[in-house]
């Protein structure tokens, strides 16, 4: 078990590190040393969300620490985390964070004026861990 997790950090990782690139199953199981289908199980086992996921949220969390840092336009943002559709990178932000990039980028702004530590700033704008993205969603109705 701790070998499978190792390789499954080993997967992880390379996720991390390259999330900018087109990233597929087979590549990362081979990473990992699984077959495909029992690296995605594994992976959801360990870490709470399919490799599908995890590479959707950890490319949010770049754009969102791009749209809060820089002036760059929503645009290069979403093709410089790995994005080749603006409408798809669109539709997850919003499902992930429950706005659009435009509007956290505004919000993001009256909120990061400096009175705030970063670390509570990053805190707060983090998105959900929870492989649902339908998360944010729920929490804006509320």
């Amino acid at each position: 078990m701790e070998d499978q997790n190792r390789r499954l950090l080993r997967a992880r990782d390379s996720i991390d590190l390259h999330y900018r690139s087109p990233l597929d199953v087979p590549a990362l199981a081979a990473i990992a040393c699984m077959s495909p289908a029992h690296f995605i199980r594994s992976f959801k086992a360990t870490f709470g969300e399919t490799p599908h996921r995890y590479l959707q949220r950890r490319r949010i969390e770049r754009a969102m620490a791009q749209l809060r840092r820089t002036d760059r336009s929503v645009s290069e943002i979403c093709i410089d985390v790995g994005w080749s559709s603006f409408a798809t990178f669109s539709r997850t932000f919003r499902e992930v964070v429950g706005c659009s990039p435009s509007e956290y980028r505004a919000a993001g702004r009256a909120v990061d004026d400096g009175r705030v530590p970063t670390c509570f700033v990053k805190s707060w704008t983090r998105p959900a861990t929870s492989s649902s993205f339908g998360t944010a969603r729920a929490t804006d109705a509320a």
